[in-house]
């Protein structure tokens, strides 16, 4: 990032606010995420099977998955850490074949490596909840990187939108943002490079500097002065 050309936080808000239909209309649209006290209360289920609903919706129409959540949640015994971790790899083969779920056995493993992933996190922690509340908002693809590099299939925006699901703080790449991103020279090459994470992470702790926002609100602001932003932002 060329910190010499970054736009200020406040020409970024009236764009949106102009594009938007006014400050009353962007300030509705807009939503605040979790205190780092309701983060640390998040019981570990509860991210297994955030992550589990992403890993699925990933490459598939999310609105059957949501449709057969209820069953995803049964078959995986509410996503119980040690439940889940006490299943064989026979249990799991089985699973991959169960009609009330999306079939498919590469996604069902990834249930178990992340319940795996979860535990080992939480002895040493206490919980995931309060392992995750410790990123703040100037190293947050730190911990995008983290769930890439020891989950399963979290990598890419899986991650970040498994976050943002929680309603935990984060921004996302969505096309808007990640437009705005390129066109505006914060970040060049690949969008998940170290050089590229840091780039944007550092632009947005920036702006969370200047205007007091959270990251997340200031994701949703910086993709309703950009481009179609018809997308979570």
């Amino acid at each position: 990032m060329k910190e010499s050309k970054l736009e200020s936080f406040q020409s970024i808000y009236r764009r949106a606010c102009e594009r938007k239909g006014g400050e009353r209309v962007l300030e509705a649209m807009l939503q605040a995420p979790l205190s780092k006290a309701q983060i640390e209360a998040i019981p570990d289920d509860r991210f297994l099977a955030a992550m589990t609903k992403k890993v699925f919706q990933s490459g598939f129409v999310w609105r059957v998955i949501e449709q057969k959540w209820p069953d995803f949640e049964t078959v995986f015994f509410g996503f119980d850490i040690d439940k889940v971790l006490l299943m064989p790899d026979e249990m799991l083969e089985q699973k991959a074949s169960d009609k009330r779920i999306v079939r498919n056995y590469k996604k069902v493993m990834t249930v178990r490596d992340n319940a795996m992933m979860i535990k080992d996190v939480a002895l040493e922690h206490g919980s995931f909840g309060k392992f995750v509340a410790g990123f703040e908002k100037d190293n947050i693809t730190e911990l995008w990187a983290f769930l890439k590099k020891r989950g399963a299939r979290l990598g890419g925006n899986t991650g970040p939108y498994m976050l943002r699901a929680l309603g935990i703080d984060t921004f996302l790449f969505s096309r808007d943002v990640e437009d705005y991103s390129r066109k505006n020279e914060i970040i060049d090459g690949g969008l998940t490079s170290k050089k590229s994470l840091s780039a944007a992470n550092a632009a947005f702790a920036q702006w969370h500097e200047e205007s007091g926002r959270s990251l997340q609100e200031i994701s949703a602001i910086v993709a309703y002065s950009w481009g179609t932003n018809n997308q979570v932002a």
